[in-house]
């Protein structure tokens, strides 16, 4: 039995995926009370941005040469992802004694500094980003963020060679 998938199809299952992973996230943000640090909202806003992209492919349904550049710039998407994920999983893992000080949160940083020095002191870390508060099968939230990226990107280059079929 073999299954056919449509680019329309992938893009859908990629948008349900990131969607879920949003919804997640409110979850163990507003009924288990794992407030996000900063890396934690960026690595949001990028889910966000793949589950539009992800329902933008899939109502636009194109053929091959759209369905690479939607794939590629999901990918992209995904390693910007992973990249913050890796950060924030490599906070998580320093010596206790190596571990910034908590800093102010991302709203302030955002109203406070420059854009470019906001984003600077967001991915130097703070005491609270490197906190595991929650574990399911041995992974922080950041380590299955970092996995999910890896999968959501696998997942779009994997559409783009199913379009070559």
């Amino acid at each position: 039995m073999k299954l056919d998938l449509t680019p329309r199809l992938g893009y859908l299952a990629g948008f349900l995926m990131s969607g879920g992973l949003i919804a997640y996230a409110l979850f163990l943000q507003y009924y288990e009370y794992q407030n996000p640090c900063p890396l934690c909202i960026l690595q949001r806003v990028v889910y966000i941005v793949l589950m539009v992209v992800f329902l933008i492919g899939a109502l636009h349904g194109p053929r091959r040469t759209g369905v690479y550049v939607y794939s590629a710039l999901l990918t992209v998407v995904s390693l910007v992802g992973a990249g913050i994920a890796t950060r924030h999983v490599w906070l998580q893992h320093l010596p206790k004694d190596k571990v910034p000080e908590c800093g102010p949160g991302l709203n302030y940083m955002l109203d406070r500094f420059p854009l470019v020095e906001a984003f600077a002191k967001i991915f130097r870390g703070s005491g609270e980003c490197a906190e595991v508060g929650w574990k399911l099968l041995g992974l922080s939230v950041a380590e299955w963020s970092l996995v999910w990226f890896i999968l959501l990107g696998a997942w779009a280059v994997y559409i783009a060679v199913a379009a070559r079929r």
